[in-house]
């Protein structure tokens, strides 16, 4: 499967296009925390997979998924690749906060009581 055929899975309610930078954009911004392009690259499939809908995620179900004949290589991500798995989680939670943040609501919650 081609990663733009993940974006249409996204469903009818989100713009596809919209998704896919979306998406795009969180992969760059983690991709400085994986040593090597081969574990930048198999994280994105392994996201992809997580996000899909699959009826069971596992390193097998998800390698499959992926076109990967056997899931070493989601293993070898999961356990023995070097990157900063807490580094990654902050990087996507500061993502996360960015793109759903409402100006809105942050000016109006800290305004003084009248």
């Amino acid at each position: 499967m081609k990663t733009n055929d993940h974006a249409m899975a996204a469903g009818h309610s989100v713009d596809p296009a919209l998704w896919q930078a979306g998406f795009e954009g969180l992969m760059g911004r983690i991709a400085g925390r994986f040593a090597r392009m081969e574990a930048r690259s198999r994280a994105g499939r392994l996201v992809l997979g997580l996000l899909s809908d699959l009826p069971r995620k596992n390193c097998w179900t998800n390698a499959e998924w992926a076109g990967e004949a056997t899931p070493h290589g989601m293993q070898h991500l999961l356990c023995r690749a070097s990157w900063d798995a807490d580094a990654v989680r902050d990087d996507v939670r500061n993502y996360v906060v960015e793109q759903l943040h409402d100006e809105r609501q942050s000016s109006s919650s800290t305004r003084p009581a009248t």
